[in-house]
């Protein structure tokens, strides 16, 4: 038999194990790590600058004797401004629909498949966006001299019924004629633009359906092409508003031709500019107002909860305080 040796009869060791990774205790539920606020210091010195100036423009506006507020109170309200001021929001009243009428028949034209339309009512766009405003007015305001008579009857034959041009189209009628003609080639653009937005595979699928053509239009076509076509609209109608002081070449009682003629006789300038001004960024308040309105009904179909309006927020604000009571005082125990 033989002997065994010292590594046969040595018994088999076993590597000591590393030491297990610590692991780091969790944090405690109830505290909130600390961030750091980013300083602005660049930010905060612009703002400063701002209302610096801005309270330095309100301090002269009150103590400024130049701008006579006494005379801007006794005309803001005067019944010979408030009277032209009405025929500002009508001549913005019929230029916008009949502007808006006659370029959704030019856009429905240029987007037609008759090459005659299409070409006259492009040559339409091109003449009436090349012409100035004024130009168009006092050619309108002018017409009688180039037709002292009109006659409606068969083309080329004789005619059923003449009148006099003069005693047909008056200064405001022919402001309204160049207003609504001019706007009729902005418009037409907005809205084939907005007709043009909606996806062609909205509408195979609704012919496909077998709805009709009309139906189409007001209930695929219409709802999505008015988000894209409200926004330049309203500026339109806003630009309209605004440059219907461009009459008063016409000696229209306009708002802005009755404030000339009020300074013209006080000499009281810059309180009846005020005045005109005020009156201006009133009503375009009011139309934006009206625009944000529209634009939220139509915006029904992409956002199917929309935001709350300003008012609501202000609103829900005022019940959130009052719910919520005066502040206990720190002392106070229950």
């Amino acid at each position: 038999m033989s002997a065994s040796t010292a590594s046969d009869a040595a018994p088999e060791t076993v590597a000591p194990s590393a030491p297990a990774p610590a692991v780091p205790a969790p944090a405690d539920s109830g505290t909130t790590p600390t961030v750091a606020k980013t300083r602005h210091l660049v930010r905060w010195v612009v703002s400063a600058v701002a209302l610096i100036l801005l309270a330095q423009f309100a301090h002269g506006l009150a103590t400024n004797p130049g701008w006579d507020w006494p005379t801007f109170a006794q005309y803001i309200t005067a019944k010979s401004v408030l009277s032209a001021l009405r025929v500002t929001l009508e001549l913005t009243a019929w230029g916008t629909a009949l502007g808006f009428l006659l370029g959704t028949a030019l856009a429905i034209a240029r987007l037609s498949n008759n090459p005659v339309l299409r070409v006259i009512s492009w040559i339409y766009i091109w003449a009436f966006r090349s012409i100035p405003l004024i130009v168009q007015l006092l050619f309108w305001f002018d017409i009688a001299y180039l037709y002292q008579t009109l006659s409606i009857g068969v083309p080329f034959g004789p005619a059923l019924f003449t009148f006099e041009v003069n005693g047909v189209i008056s200064g405001f009628t022919a402001a309204v004629i160049g207003l609504a003609l001019h706007q009729a080639a902005y418009s037409a653009e907005i809205i084939r633009a907005g007709f043009i937005s909606v996806d062609s595979g909205q509408l195979e699928a609704a012919a496909a359906l077998g709805i009709p053509r009309l139906r189409q239009f007001r209930t695929v076509v219409a709802p999505q092409a008015m988000r894209s076509i409200l926004p330049n609209a309203s500026n339109e109608v806003i630009s309209l508003f605004k440059g219907t002081s461009i009459v008063s070449v016409m000696a229209i009682a306009e708002l802005f031709y009755q404030v000339q003629v009020i300074y013209g006789r006080n000499g009281r300038v810059v309180p009846l500019l005020m005045v005109a001004t005020v009156w201006y960024i009133v009503l375009t308040t009011g139309l934006s107002v009206a625009q944000y309105y529209i634009e939220r009904h139509y915006a029904k179909g992409a956002h199917r909860t929309p935001p709350p309006t300003p008012l609501r927020r202000a609103w829900r604000r005022l019940r959130e305080v009052a719910e919520a009571g005066p502040a206990a005082p720190r002392g106070a125990t229950r």
